[in-house]
């Protein structure tokens, strides 16, 4: 499931964000490829440890928290956190497929990508080029959002970033581990959490909203892993 999430940071947080950003030291991105991604992969990153890194990727994963869609798309175990790359001058990155198991840094712990965010701090008018392009079973999807929006979609998807040719896309990364495994049981929950929620705003926690509801946990129930 591919979903478009709106408004994650305001205009007013990314300005300040994008102002860190630009301001600071960026690296070879390959330093968080494995052998084959680097082969297609020309972009720059922020270094890990890096305090604008820290300190923005704290307000992302408050942000996250508190949207309602990614809780829903997500259903979040674990997140990694916030990466940064900044693409300008025909920088790209080729067809390639996320790493099934990512190293949480300064913990010792891994966790298995189940859901890739990008989360967009440069607005599309701003640069040429620079699409995420993801590839899946319903085809060719290509993604260029405003300044503080987010796409979500399955890490098990081949993707690429199109060659910017003209400006700076600056964005973040990220992968969650779910506590649904399963993209398809992430997207059934997904469409039945947004009925029930729509239905409760129409009528209240009627008999059938109730019944909708023990269903949805019933299968979260079954279906997650802790």
């Amino acid at each position: 499931m591919m979903l478009h999430i709106p408004g994650v940071l305001t205009r007013d947080q990314v300005v300040e964000c994008r102002r860190a950003l630009d301001a600071a030291d960026w690296v070879d991105g390959n330093v968080t490829s494995g052998a084959q991604a680097a082969q297609f992969k020309r972009n720059r990153q922020l270094p890990q440890d890096s305090q604008v890194a820290r300190a923005i990727g704290q307000l992302i994963g408050q942000a996250l928290a508190a949207n309602p869609l990614f809780m829903s798309a997500a259903l979040p175990y674990a997140t990694v956190p916030p990466l940064f790359n900044r693409y300008e001058g025909g920088e790209h990155f080729g067809l390639h497929v996320d790493n099934a198991i990512r190293a949480v840094p300064g913990t010792g712990e891994r966790i298995r990508t189940d859901v890739s965010t990008t989360l967009f701090f440069s607005d599309p008018e701003e640069y040429d080029g620079g699409e995420l392009i993801v590839v899946d079973t319903y085809g060719t999807h290509e993604v260029k959002l405003p300044a503080g929006d987010m796409i979500v979609y399955p890490s098990s998807s081949l993707h690429r970033v199109e060659p910017v040719t003209r400006g700076a896309r600056v964005a973040s990364f990220f992968w969650t581990q779910s506590m649904v495994r399963s993209d398809w049981h992430r997207h059934m929950l997904f469409e039945l959490d947004s009925t029930i929620q729509t239905l409760r705003a129409k009528q209240g926690d009627s008999p059938e909203v109730v019944a909708l509801t023990s269903h949805y946990h019933n299968l979260l129930r079954e279906w997650a892993e802790l």
